[in-house]
């Protein structure tokens, strides 16, 4: 049975307005913050059920307060998430903060004199993040960095005296360590504590006494080194070096020192192909395996106050399981009859009996909750708002796996990809693969709005691939699509669009991609390699020339993207590079394509996409394009993504389900 809207966009026979031509649409216009091109006007009708489904509240955790009674919470305000509290399970959100730009790094301050919290903002999706004190009492902000450079909020010290941030203020690239005595800060500037080469720079625990930090330098998915700093006497020395690479926790989720300063709890990836928890003994260098027996990593973790207890996450095939560990005898276990799905934010209360996390299952968005640690009780905090909707129509995602072109141990190579299928769909369904940005992200079990918009309102089944290069599945998995074995990535879509012409219940002769960063880059290489396969394609903020890419993307960034890419300066990488690159087969594209980008993106700069638009209008390609003004590397407004949203439904039913 089709539904209302799908009626609706049926009856829309694309006849344009008076006041809209389809010369009008062809030239660029402006709509509110987006310049959009060949885009007719969207129906009141498709835009107003857009916005129910982006009205599928969540909330996320942000920290406890300064009582350790209630939490401050994200969650969307307006345009963009803001900080709310909420006082206890069920009580009413009351908004804290209300900016034109989301809040990141939200930190109370452990000092209780001081009545409020850390956070960080930039503008228009820049990325360069100023670090600011908000204060409770007053509802007044105050600027603690130079209002220029990208800045990253490291954190604060246990006693609340001194907090810790990265800053790119010397000269745009490299990233250096400041500290800043919190009562002088604005009177007297923050120290420089090290000078350091390189943007994969960041704190990763500091230690309760304040004596000592660990640095980490990340190079690559595959490779990091920590580094022990004195901070008084500023001597940073290399920690348990290794003979082979080896890859640690990223920032100060997977990183803590004991209670006592003279350990720490850490994940590694050393002798394993996956981040597991070990013991690292400071003085001998003993390094200790404890969950080496989960073959899963380890992806997130919380030291109680007093040092008795650790609570760490494992992404158990994308599905994430809570463990309790005593940091006396170090063992652990799990905890009992959660609801399976996505758990994140740990935040234990100062007597760690009580710990804030955030959850979310394939069928419901993020809310709050409070696992009490005495009894393994969890407590729901917030119910997020549904917009209006039945939840119960909401696709949920199914695991599968496929197999692709090469083997493993003489067995065909099998990639995980999750399928939200509509729940009334009957018969064959037109198919929207989903491919993941990074290129070192993994798709997760996750409510996501959008699906459930396409496959409730267009009968779209989406499939969500987890290709090879993605984290999650092992250290030589991720590794696999490094440098010159970019493309056999792609080839993993070739092989699901072998495995959906299998399938009874999907239509392989109607199949679109979609995807955004590094997916927006698969969504134009599945459509310059499986052009005759596809019926259009819709790249968000894509790579469409790797050699354009890191000569424009942010000097802080590119080093970093090298390790990963390749390096442009090398004449066999280049080569390579104008090979793969889907600028250099934009002839092989001949169904229609929708661009999105924005305007401040650091990461993939504008030119990305304004020259794959050029291309493809060039060689006579329908091509929709959007570009948003107050945008960076995201669709972060909400207004921008209603609009962008409604166009995509638009294209798809036109391109794709009709």
């Amino acid at each position: 049975m089709k539904n209302f809207l799908f009626t609706i966009l049926m009856a829309v026979t694309g006849v344009p307005t008076l006041a809209q031509t389809p010369t009008d649409a062809s030239a660029r216009r402006d709509i509110g913050n987006l310049t959009v091109e060949n885009i007719l006007a969207l129906p009141a009708a498709l835009l107003a059920r857009v916005d129910q489904y982006q009205n599928v509240g969540s909330a996320s955790v942000a920290d406890w307060d300064r009582e350790g009674k209630g939490l401050f919470i994200s969650t969307r305000a307006g345009e963009v998430p803001q900080i709310h509290h909420v006082a206890a399970p069920g009580a009413e959100r009351r908004q804290i903060t209300a900016f034109k730009e989301p809040l990141a790094s939200v930190a109370v301050s452990p000092d209780k004199k001081h009545n409020g919290f850390i956070y960080s903002r930039d503008e228009g999706g820049n990325e360069n993040f100023q670090v600011y004190f908000y204060d409770l009492g007053t509802g007044s902000s105050r600027l603690l960095t130079d209002g220029k450079s990208r800045n990253k909020f490291m954190g604060w010290n246990t006693a609340g005296a001194q907090l810790a941030y990265m800053s790119n203020q010397r000269n745009g690239t490299d990233v250096d360590l400041f500290v800043q005595d919190f009562a002088a800060a604005g009177t007297t500037k923050p120290t420089a504590l090290l000078e350091l080469k390189g943007g994969g720079w960041g704190v990763v625990a500091w230690s309760d006494d304040g004596r000592q930090m660990i640095l980490q330098n990340f190079k690559s998915v595959n490779e990091s080194e920590l580094f022990h700093l004195d901070v008084a006497r500023r001597k940073l020395e290399l920690l348990h070096p290794t003979k082979k690479p080896v890859a640690y926790g990223d920032f100060a989720s997977r990183i803590t020192f004991g209670a006592d300063g003279k350990s720490l709890f850490l994940t590694s990836d050393e002798a394993s192909e996956f981040q597991t928890l070990r013991h690292l003994d400071l003085a001998s260098g003993k390094l200790t395996p404890l969950t080496a027996q989960i073959p899963w990593n380890v992806t997130g973790m919380e030291r109680s106050k007093d040092g008795s207890k650790l609570v760490f996450t494992t992404n158990e095939g994308g599905f994430s399981k809570l463990y309790v560990l005593d940091t006396k005898t170090r063992a652990y276990k799990p905890v009992p009859n959660l609801p399976k799905g996505l758990i994140g934010a740990l935040k234990m209360n100062d007597d760690g009996r009580r710990l804030a996390l955030t959850l979310s299952t394939g069928t419901s968005a993020a809310d709050a909750y409070v696992l009490d640690l005495t009894g393994n009780r969890l407590t729901r905090w917030t119910t997020s708002e549904t917009g209006g909707l039945n939840p119960a129509t909401f696709p949920e995602p199914t695991l599968i796996q496929y197999p692709t072109f090469d083997q493993v141990n003489g067995k065909p190579r099998l990639i995980p990809a999750f399928v939200y299928r509509p729940k009334n769909a009957t018969g064959k369904t037109p198919v929207l693969l989903s491919i993941h940005g990074g290129p070192e992200g993994q798709s997760l079990p996750s409510f996501v709005p959008l699906y459930a918009l396409l496959a409730n309102e267009l009968g779209i089944s989406i499939l969500v691939p987890n290709v090879r290069g993605s984290i999650g599945y092992g250290k030589t998995y991720v590794a696999l699509d490094n440098g010159p074995k970019r493309e056999d990535s792609v080839k993993d879509i070739g092989a699901l669009l072998d495995w959906i012409a299998t399938q009874p219940n999907l239509d392989a002769s109607r199949v679109a991609v979609y995807g955004g960063s590094y997916g927006g880059y698969m969504c134009l290489a599945t459509m310059t390699n499986y052009n005759a396969r596809m019926r259009c394609g819709v790249d968000l903020f894509g790579i469409s020339n790797f050699a354009t890419f890191l000569k424009n993307t942010s000097s802080y960034r590119a080093d970093l993207r090298r390790v990963e890419y390749g390096d442009e300066r090398d004449p066999a990488m280049m080569k390579a590079f104008e090979t793969i690159s889907p600028i250099n087969k934009i002839q092989n594209i001949t169904k229609p394509m929708l661009v999105y980008q924005g305007k401040n993106d650091p990461r993939v700069p504008l030119s990305e996409s304004e020259q794959m638009v050029a291309g493809l209008k060039k060689q006579g390609n329908t091509v929709w394009y959007i570009m948003a003004k107050d945008e960076g590397h995201s669709l972060a407004k909400k207004a921008n993504r209603d609009y962008t949203y409604g166009a995509m439904m638009l294209f798809l039913r036109d391109n794709l389900v009709k």
